[in-house]
């Protein structure tokens, strides 16, 4: 009996060493069995990560080549890459193209990298920016190929759809989820303010999905790679009035506009914006200011008809935000102008996209 005992002690401690080596060869799994359990890894070649900060190292070999073969990177080609990590991705890409900017803000994984690139003998051919990518001025590039941080996929994508730099293409591996989101056409029931906002300016197209264990650490979530494509032809309409527009629209995009603009509290907001201009901040007003304030409150109820009638006159008073194209939500736009409506107040960031 005493020595079956100790027979299946020693079995299940093997077990659990067995399971401790796997654990060490495979970082991003997790191993349970006979009462040990291994808690998930989060270092990469004793680098800890942190998912936190959306570090998250994608490391098949497959799908990183897939990424760039998709790309359609040119030899002659300047390709910006977003978060580089330890550089995965960075390699393949220094490989295809003539240049790779990477903006890189973790000093860690910077010191990898450039210790990396330098034993393969490509130093010549990269870039490291060491900077918040959010407040960097990019350098000129034809292509974006890159795995971006979950926590700041909004405001980069806008980033890079409403910024200056002009670029061929955008291929970026994203939240699912998030994808998702940005592919919904009008009419879909995931259809939102970042899609109708991203797709006036660009063509959205999915590539492929990539599952979280193919990540170390992986993540709560799979991932998508879409590929963002500027429109050669943009529309002509001023964009800061175009993002205030669409806010408005899409802070209620199930309501049915009628119901959007009769709120009182809109109506009021709009009218101060054509009757004060750009702010009514009760610190930046005096006597004149305050009594212009007051006929706001007395001149709502005919804005609000004014803005009604635009509803009702060209049939949009009964459609919703989420069901509208992009002509129809431009078209409503012009209407309003014209009409001496504006949405655009205060200096947006890009948070507000």
């Amino acid at each position: 009996m005493i020595q079956k005992t100790v027979g299946s002690i020693i079995k299940s401690s093997s077990s659990c060493l067995s399971s401790l080596l796997l654990f060490r060869r495979n970082s991003h799994s997790q191993i349970r069995g006979n009462g040990c359990q291994v808690v998930e890894k989060k270092q990469h070649d004793g680098l800890y990560l942190q998912k936190s900060k959306g570090q998250h190292l994608l490391t098949n070999t497959r799908i990183l080549d897939a990424i760039v073969r998709s790309s359609h990177v040119r030899p002659t080609d300047t390709v910006l890459e977003i978060g580089p990590g330890t550089g995965n991705l960075t390699m393949k890409l220094l490989e295809a193209a003539h240049h790779v900017i990477a903006v890189e803000l973790d000093k860690r994984m910077v010191e990898i990298l450039r210790t990396r690139v330098q034993d393969h003998g490509f130093q010549h051919k990269l870039t490291i920016i060491q900077k918040d990518v959010l407040k960097t001025d990019f350098p000129e590039f034809d292509l974006v190929v890159a795995n971006i941080p979950y926590n700041i996929s909004s405001p980069l994508v806008a980033k890079l759809v409403y910024g200056s730099n002009t670029f061929r293409s955008a291929t970026l591996l994203l939240q699912k989820e998030f994808s998702r989101r940005l592919l919904a056409n009008p009419g879909d029931s995931d259809f939102n303010r970042l899609a109708v906002n991203v797709k006036l300016l660009a063509d959205v197209k999915f590539l492929m999905d990539v599952s979280k264990r193919e990540f170390v650490p992986p993540p709560k979530v799979d991932s998508s790679v879409v590929v963002i494509t500027p429109k050669e032809v943009k529309p002509d309409v001023d964009v800061r009035e175009w993002l205030a527009f669409t806010r408005t629209c899409f802070g209620n995009k199930n309501k049915t506009l009628g119901s959007i603009f009769r709120q009182k509290k809109k109506v009021v907001e709009l009218l101060s914006l054509s009757k004060v201009g750009i702010t009514t901040n009760a610190s930046d007003v005096g006597e004149e200011g305050e009594n212009q304030v007051l006929c706001l409150d007395t001149d709502a109820s005919m804005f609000k008809e004014r803005v009604i009638g635009i509803l009702k006159s060209n049939g949009f008073e009964d459609k919703r935000p989420s069901k509208l194209s992009h002509e129809e939500l431009l078209r409503l736009l012009s209407l309003f102008n014209q009409a001496g409506i504006f949405f655009h107040s205060l200096p947006m960031d890009l948070h507000d996209y």
